[in-house]
């Protein structure tokens, strides 16, 4: 074993001459990661009728939350709720509990001036409800429903954001990770998607906006790095779902939408956003959200709130 000293620091660094076994400690939590399953609470925020229910079915592949064709009648509503549905999905030996929070009602009403209200206030009572099972004597069972990313569609006017847009993310993008998407991104033309895009980054920038967006660091490779540049580019997502099959010209059936001038396709990313979406939010920066939420969002929360009751 030979051993230097990191000058300034006092940490002595030791490289191993041979095998002792710590390098299996990832595989270990792997395994323990595996048994236990993970939970993902995703909220989605948008007007009516920009296809949240459906992307959200499109996304994970399955009927976790009822399309408009399946929920049942419900009277006219005013002002905005919280509604919440779980669904428990495995792939692969993977056991993944989802929980998606909606916000019917938000961007309906007249008079929109405080539409954010009730949603930030339902993500500050999650993380207050997760700080007092912190502060338990026992703390071995304690339920994280803290929301890990809001998917925020923006309605495909064209024009940039609009003051509920601007009011909404400003409001809360210190409590939660913000992801925008641009919803039926299939009404706008190819060069309207890039300039719209280009219209609310502009806002967002403007307005010092913080949202979601992968980054690299020393530890990713080459790949990982050029992946991740892809997917920031695609900010904010132009984004088509279905549930539905479609027959493309050579026979084929693919999700999308069908038009008298041809098929959209939902997985086809000359088409739209989806796929780099679905990469982000599922397949390779989950466990970052997630840790964004705990150590970042919550943890800053966490120390306004005990500072404010004299906690020092």
């Amino acid at each position: 074993m030979r051993s230097a000293q990191n000058q300034g620091s006092g940490a002595i660094k030791k490289k191993m001459n041979g095998y002792v076994g710590f390098s299996n400690f990832p595989n270990q939590e792997h395994r323990r990661s595996i048994k236990r399953g993970f939970n993902f609470t995703l909220m989605v925020v948008g007007e009516s009728g920009l296809g949240k229910s459906t992307l959200i079915n499109t996304l994970f592949e399955s009927k976790v939350y009822p399309t408009k064709e399946t929920e049942v009648e419900t009277p006219a509503r005013t002002g905005v709720e919280i509604t919440s549905v779980s669904a428990d999905i495995q792939e692969n030996g993977v056991r993944l509990r989802l929980s998606v929070v909606d916000t019917p009602g938000f961007g309906d009403s007249i008079n929109n001036d405080e539409a954010w209200r009730p949603i930030l206030e339902n993500i500050e009572s999650r993380f207050d409800a997760y700080l007092a099972q912190e502060n338990r004597v026992n703390r071995s069972k304690i339920v994280d429903n803290r929301v890990n990313a809001v998917l925020y569609f923006i309605r495909p006017s064209g024009h940039g954001l609009r003051a509920i847009d601007i009011e909404f993310m400003k409001h809360l993008h210190t409590r939660v990770n913000l992801i925008p998407v641009i919803a039926r991104a299939d009404t706008l033309a190819g060069r309207e998607v890039e300039t719209f895009k280009a219209r609310i980054m502009a806002d967002i920038n403007f307005h010092g906006i913080q949202i979601f967006k992968p980054v690299s660091d020393q530890f990713d490779d080459p790949e990982t790095v050029a992946d991740n540049k892809a997917i920031a580019s695609k900010v904010p997502f132009a984004v088509v779902g279905s549930e539905k099959l479609v027959d493309r010209e050579d026979g084929t059936k693919v999700r999308g939408r069908r038009y008298p001038w041809g098929v959209i396709e939902v997985e086809n990313e000359a088409h739209n956003d989806f796929v780099s979406l679905r990469q982000m939010l599922l397949r390779t920066h989950m466990e970052e959200l997630r840790d964004a939420t705990d150590v970042g969002l919550y943890e800053a929360y966490r120390t306004q709130k005990l500072l404010a009751l004299g906690h020092v």
